[in-house]
């Protein structure tokens, strides 16, 4: 285990590409570099508030102890071998160009290198000003960064890829929020997470420098890319990076599917949030689906459109893989073979969407005819709207069918709102059909079970929860937030069946519980 203070870190990323050493936090544009230095700016009174014990000890990382220690994660101190630094990127934001964007108020320190060899980019979100913080203050509110750390570690638990969380440090500063946009701008207590991953890159990188016609710079972009995370990829040329781009196709596909598995909506999924990993980055208005809705967006931003809704991630992120298609196609002279990957993608897609849904359902293998019990379920979803984890927790133990009124008795527990009868004749005739399915099994009702709990969470960092957590936090009671911590870490257990529960009626209009803003 090492100390975060006598760490050597590594600075692979600057020092293989071309960017603005001066330190000028300056917003302005940045042609012809990747990256500007950003020392991140002091904060008053530094407290750990939450540490990653399992992430820690991935890493090989001494639990901080000293003043010295903590004011790293606060970005009070900067390690003679960091190198601090902001990226330059670009994006399409709710389907329109957006130029410039970059890291506005997050600061990478520079890469860890953990005991298995692997190297973690560690990154403060809310460190202050950047070239690229526009007209912004690089900052970060105790609510936003309590959604993040907490989400973050949360996802992993699930199985989920997604970056992680280190550390939540409170700053002892207060910053300026208009939390919708709405002119009712508010002191709010200020905090940074300490956000690590492989990689923090995203689409809108390769966006940028394509762009800008910066075809040197995106090669070898790319080229390093592939080599780093991807060594597996041999070949050179546009074949390289044809497998290259069809394996982030199928990692985005999994990133999707795994979200729906788990009723997750990311709410804001431009491409600058899209990881070139596959990873779930970038936690702002996102949501878990409580009543079930295709269309529910927690973005307010993203009324009324709904362009990010749960069910329409899968298509945006098709879309996304063709700006970034775009973004490469500089470097091919024929790009039939990079349309022919995107192209791909539905048949990836909805392999892995019925094979999870095959999971969640217990069923063994998932034949043809199976998708038309699940486009049943799913039917019955949007028509009663019941609570997604709850009414698939329920149909763990659905007992063989009887009658129209068993049924309905046994998922009463999920319902919102009382099923009319049209509802109940439908939940009726497709149990019918399910349990008929599940008999057709060649492995036991036991091992199907088990089969669903390990595809099912039974608990989830449902907004409401998360709303009351931070309202304890700003009057500094940390109980729920501790115990949050302790149920996340266990999400297909019983456990922590306190928190199983329907979203009270009071959370459902309530600001940060059912709707949130970018500045979430």
């Amino acid at each position: 285990m090492q100390s975060l203070t006598q760490k050597t870190y590594k600075n692979q990323f600057v020092e293989t590409f071309p960017g603005d050493d001066s330190g000028n936090l300056r917003p302005r544009q940045t042609p012809g570099v990747l990256y500007s230095k950003a020392v991140p700016t002091p904060v008053r009174e530094p407290k750990l508030l939450a540490w990653s014990e399992e992430l820690a000890g991935e890493l090989g990382i001494e639990k901080p102890t000293t003043e010295e220690e903590v004011a790293v994660l606060a970005g009070n101190l900067v390690t003679p071998t960091m190198y601090p630094y902001a990226a330059c990127y670009a994006g399409h934001q709710f389907g329109n160009w957006a130029g410039q964007l970059g890291d506005g108020r997050a600061i990478s320190l520079g890469e860890w290198e953990a005991p298995n060899g692997t190297s973690w980019e560690f990154q403060l979100k809310g460190a202050g000003p950047t070239p690229y913080s526009r007209r912004a203050d690089g900052r970060a509110v105790l609510r936003s960064s309590v959604r993040e750390y907490l989400m973050s570690e949360a996802m992993y638990h699930l199985g989920v890829p997604t970056t992680r969380a280190l550390s939540l440090v409170n700053t002892g500063d207060q910053v300026l929020r208009d939390m919708f946009y709405n002119g009712n701008a508010a002191m709010e207590p200020g905090a940074i997470v300490m956000r690590v991953a492989p990689s923090f890159l995203r689409f809108g990188n390769f966006e940028m420098l394509a762009a800008r016609q910066e075809d040197e710079n995106l090669k070898k972009l790319v080229d390093w890319t592939i080599s780093r995370y991807y060594p597996h990829i041999q070949g050179e040329g546009t074949e390289r990076v044809t497998a290259w781009f069809r394996e982030v196709v199928e990692r985005t596909a999994s990133l999707t599917v795994e979200w729906l598995r788990v009723g997750f909506v990311h709410g804001v999924m431009n491409t600058d949030n899209m990881s070139i990993l596959g990873l779930t980055i970038d936690y702002g208005p996102y949501s878990f689906v409580d009543d079930y809705d295709p269309n529910f967006t927690p973005n307010t931003t993203d009324l009324p459109g709904r362009r990010y809704a749960f069910g329409r991630q899968h298509t945006v992120a098709y879309w996304n893989l063709g700006c970034l298609a775009s973004a490469i196609a500089p470097l091919f002279s024929d790009t039939a073979l990079l349309q022919e990957v995107l192209d791909g993608y539905r048949e990836i897609f909805y392999d892995k969407f019925y094979a999870m849904m095959g999971n969640k359902l217990g069923l063994d293998e998932i034949k043809e005819e199976d998708k038309e019990i699940i486009a049943q379920v799913e039917k019955v979803l949007t028509s009663l709207n019941p609570d997604m984890t709850i009414f698939y927790q329920l149909l763990i133990d659905l007992p063989e069918v009887a009658s129209e009124q068993q049924v309905v008795e046994h998922f009463r527990e999920s319902f919102y709102h009382e099923p009319n009868p049209a509802d109940r004749e439908l939940l009726f005739n497709t149990m019918i059909a399910y349990w008929q399915r599940v008999q057709m099994n060649n492995c036991s009702r036991e091992k199907s079970q088990e089969q669903m709990r390990r595809s099912n969470p039974r608990f989830i960092l449902r907004n409401y929860l998360l709303h009351q957590a931070i309202e304890g936090l700003e009057k500094g009671d940390d109980e729920l937030f501790v115990k949050l911590q302790q149920a996340m870490k266990e999400p297909y257990s019983s456990k922590f069946d306190e928190f199983f529960a329907r979203r009270p009626d009071w959370a459902s209009q309530k600001a940060g519980c059912s709707m949130l803003s970018c500045s979430s």
